[in-house]
């Protein structure tokens, strides 16, 4: 389509499904909405992932929870990288929350940060909740209930127990859609307040 390669089309709608990497899929959103394609990022997150080890020859060697934990708020991580296309209405964006296991391999010359293991595969488990984001509104939405009128990352960190930098990343995203907006700040952390209607 338009020399780009698409995972699926169905009728007018092109649907990529996007595992990770969002910087690389800037360009190509940018050239198919501007020849005013309607688009769908399908973005899976792991809430939980089990590690399975995998011996040369195939054989299982082990298999093991791994001690991170997805959150939905994981998609701003990807989406800091085409922020500036959210609120395009003809695109769509559809986080998948899943329950993977993740097929490692060892090789000495690789991964020396994962000790020479190597991811082969993912599996995917079970789909747990998928949502759909197209609006600002739908974007701000993924905030936690509990939330204070006035928060920081903090307290996004606290709710959600996602990292520091996706909290970061999702306030960045967020301001930028301008679904919160800073209000002060507490010591030395800035704080935010939504501005838009949640529903």
């Amino acid at each position: 389509m338009d020399r780009y390669v698409i995972d699926v089309v169905r009728d007018d709608l092109l649907i990529e499904i996007q595992t990770s990497g969002f910087a690389s899929l800037g360009k190509k959103l940018r050239r198919l909405l501007g020849l005013g394609h309607q688009v769908r990022v399908v973005h899976p997150v792991p809430l939980t992932k089990t590690i399975v080890r995998l011996g040369s020859d195939g054989e299982i060697l082990g298999r093991r929870k791994s001690p991170k934990h997805g959150t939905r708020l994981d998609v701003f991580s990807e989406l800091v990288y085409i922020k500036d296309l959210l609120d395009d209405p003809r695109l769509a964006v559809q986080v998948v929350l899943t329950i993977e296991d993740e097929y490692r391999k060892h090789d000495p010359d690789r991964a020396w940060r994962r000790r020479g293991w190597v991811v082969q595969e993912r599996r995917l488990t079970s789909v747990e909740e998928s949502i759909d984001l197209s609006t600002p509104d739908d974007f701000a939405a993924l905030l936690p209930g509990g939330l204070p009128a006035r928060f920081t990352t903090a307290d996004l960190v606290d709710l959600t127990g996602c990292t520091r930098r996706v909290a970061q990343q999702t306030t960045y995203c967020l301001r930028h859609l301008g679904g919160i907006e800073v209000c002060g700040k507490a010591g030395r952390s800035v704080e935010y307040r939504s501005v838009l209607r949640l529903t």
